[in-house]
């Protein structure tokens, strides 16, 4: 009984580039549905006072 190595990585390439068009598909419909979700917007603004003493003016 001989051992022989398979040489032809036809099969394989057609397999990873399958992978990754259905990973790109899966991502772009998470995408897609995360922008139709309607995020609320915040009620309150945030305002933060910074003093004056922390700017240093540079000539």
């Amino acid at each position: 009984m001989q051992f022989y190595k398979k040489t032809s990585s036809r099969k394989s390439l057609i397999g990873v580039t399958i992978k990754l068009t259905l990973i790109l598909l899966f991502i772009l419909g998470i995408v897609f549905f995360l922008n139709k979700i309607e995020f609320p917007a915040p009620k309150k603004d945030i305002q933060k006072v910074i003093p004056n003493e922390k700017f240093k003016i540079v000539k």
